[in-house]
């Protein structure tokens, strides 16, 4: 079972810095090729470039949570996401459990 894990090349863990404008700012995002390729992908799937993709999801985050906390988690996560849909996962099922801390009292 590890070798599908272990026998990944170097290059697609290999972290890469691409600079992209949010709000009018340009600010830098530091990801793993591998998440590149797939955020790449579905910019594509969505008839855009990647940096106007990118600009559009944080603005979605601002809107819907009022702020953007770690957006290159985020961008981790939206990845596992769009993996999942596409392989007939629900989503939902890979949802992480929400600390104590974090929930309403």
């Amino acid at each position: 079972m590890c070798q599908v894990y272990a026998g990944t090349k170097p290059t697609d863990y290999a972290q890469v810095t691409r600079s992209v404008r949010l709000h009018r700012a340009v600010t830098s995002i530091r990801l793993e090729n591998r998440f590149w390729a797939i955020i790449d992908r579905m910019a594509t799937e969505e008839g855009t470039t990647t940096p106007r993709f990118l600009a559009v999801l944080y603005d979605e985050v601002l809107e819907r949570h009022g702020e953007v906390r770690n957006f290159a988690s985020l961008l981790r996560v939206a990845c596992t996401t769009y993996l999942a849909r596409r392989s007939g996962l629900d989503p939902v099922a890979l949802e992480a459990v929400e600390p104590p801390e974090m929930r309403a009292a």
